[in-house]
């Protein structure tokens, strides 16, 4: 049993070494997973009563060591709350993952027990990715600890991400690892010479192959001379004390500043951090155009001809009914409301263009399963936003320049998403602009996890990524995935590039997430085959 526990850990120690923003210790990704093989293994084989929730604990444990290490930052997001609220929090995130982890490995061992090892962990592969599916789809969405996204320190290793998104990482990283653990296995049970080799070829193509493919495409990917000159602001705020200690309109005009000071006469955009604009009082969508904050950035694009400020703002809109689920009524009126995290498009003329943001951060932006846990209202609100439920959209919105340039707005925790940025592109945009508040977090490792993600984005969609960060770290990512220009952490500023736009359209833009759903439905069957095999045998006994 402890040999078994040790195993478990050894594969949460090896996961976390091996993730972002950890440097040359990558491949570690290619073996993590086997210690834990191993010890279900020994599990299964062993003597041992009640196995499957034996191998539930283990592998819990083992997959709670490896978030926990990497996602610790989420508690510094809590501590104000004081610590007695902030542990118990904190676990929700820590276990969550964990939890669905540690089933598909349970589920699997229901497998083993009726079909052979090769098919068993085959549907292992299908069961994760299922897990990795609905993580990114239910209420309590969290897809940070994807498997794939191990590889955004080494991202030109993935350039074939354009064709299978994160999830083909995800599959690359569980062949590897089963095919190693089938050469132990091997080992450990005397199989003959020959099926060990054929395993060894097997694993080293596995590799190889995908490996050579991508920096291939690395070395010899050229992007078509399409160029645009943008600005991206670092207005470095606060984010405690943003809407106490500095006035909104002395935030405005920093804002200006700091573009003005690098700005070009062809400039096209600004982009302006999450929730720049900021008031106590959300701005009325409805009445924008006479609203101080937007007079005063349409004066500052007066002298910059094709010139857009795509910023971060917290909006409101009023309805005579209840339209949406999150809509609230006005006290002391029959109106209703709803609040909007949203990105807003500011140009040269009347034309205002709204994007409000659509993956919600479970617990600081919306309440997961509606009124069930209101309870939790005021322990969440520190997550990174605001207490409540904010209002969304279901589908992307593509920003339109005067000069007909498309542009995605992703607003913070949406970069995770690979297919719904993928939308965007399938929409018409030519770029991405991420915009993001990351200071909630301090100066921890979730700040730089968050900004490699942005690599994988880029290639899954070939398109340069502006990213503003408002403490940072802001930057410019090339359409395979390089930094170009990125700024400090913590540091006032604005930075600039050319940059080239993009028209076409990859294959994980056109076809998005389909390995994950392929494998979400055989895993489907596969859980559909437990349950009657179940029913099955206590009809017969």
């Amino acid at each position: 049993m402890k040999k078994n526990i040790l195993l478990a850990l050894l594969s949460g120690l090896l996961l976390w070494l091996a993730w972002p923003p950890m440097h040359y210790t990558t491949f570690f990704l290619f073996f993590g997973l086997v210690p834990m093989l191993v010890a279900i293994e020994s599990i299964i084989k062993s003597h041992s009563p009640r196995k499957g929730a034996l191998i539930f604990r283990i592998t819990f444990l083992g997959f709670f060591v490896w978030n926990t290490l990497c996602i610790y930052w989420v508690y510094n997001s809590l501590k104000i709350v004081g610590e007695f609220v902030a542990v118990p929090i904190s676990m929700i995130p820590f276990s969550l993952g964990p939890l669905l982890m540690a089933t598909a490995c349970w589920l699997y061992y229901r497998l083993r027990v009726q079909v052979n090892r090769a098919l068993s962990l085959a549907l292992l592969v299908c069961l994760w990715m299922a897990y990795e599916y609905l993580h990114q789809t239910w209420d309590l969405k969290f897809p940070w600890m994807t498997l794939g996204n191990g590889f955004a320190v080494s991202h030109q290793w993935v350039q074939w991400y354009e064709y299978t998104g994160v999830y083909g990482g995800t599959l690359w990283i569980w062949l590897s690892n089963i095919f190693i653990f089938l050469v132990y296995i091997g080992l450990r049970e005397a199989q003959p010479a020959k099926a060990r080799l054929q395993q060894i070829s097997i694993w080293v193509a596995i590799i190889i192959l995908p490996l050579s493919f991508s920096l291939y495409r690395y070395n010899t990917y050229v992007e078509n001379t399409n160029p645009a000159n943008i600005v991206v602001a670092q207005p470095n705020v606060d984010p405690y004390a943003k809407i106490s200690s500095v006035p909104p309109m002395d935030q405005v005009n920093s804002l200006i500043h700091l573009s003005d000071s690098v700005a070009q006469p062809n400039t096209e955009f600004f982009i302006w951090p999450e929730t720049a604009v900021y008031d106590d009082n959300a701005v009325n969508e409805d009445k924008i155009r006479r609203n101080i904050y937007f007079l005063q950035i349409q004066h500052f694009l007066a002298k910059y001809k094709n010139g857009n400020v795509l910023t971060g703002m917290e909006t409101t809109k009023l309805y005579d009914s209840d339209l949406t689920p999150s809509a609230s009524r006005l006290p002391g009126s029959n109106q209703y409301y709803d609040v909007f995290n949203a990105a807003v498009n500011i140009e040269n003329s009347a034309e205002v263009q709204f994007y409000h943001k659509s993956k919600l951060v479970p617990g600081a932006e919306s309440l997961p399963f509606g009124n069930a846990l209101s309870f939790l209202k005021p322990v969440f609100e520190h997550l990174g936003g605001a207490t409540g439920s904010y209002g969304s959209q279901k589908e992307p919105t593509v920003f339109y320049s005067q000069s007909g340039i498309g542009v995605a707005p992703v607003i913070c925790y949406e970069s995770i998403w690979g297919g719904y940025v993928a939308d965007y592109v399938k929409k018409g945009a030519q770029f991405i602009a991420i915009i993001t508040n990351d200071g909630w977090w301090e100066n921890t490792s979730g700040k730089d996890q968050h900004l490699d993600y942005a690599k994988l984005r880029a290639i899954e969609t070939r398109r340069w990524v502006c990213r503003s960060a408002n403490t940072g770290i802001s930057a410019f990512i090339n359409q395979r995935g390089d930094i170009v220009k990125q700024s400090g952490w913590w540091v006032k500023t604005a930075i600039k590039q050319d940059i080239n736009l993009n028209s076409d359209v990859t294959l994980y833009v056109h076809y998005g997430d389909y390995i994950p759903v392929t494998a979400s439905f055989i895993a489907l069957l596969c859980i559909l085959f437990i349950v009657l095999k179940h029913f099955w045998r206590r009809k017969v006994h």
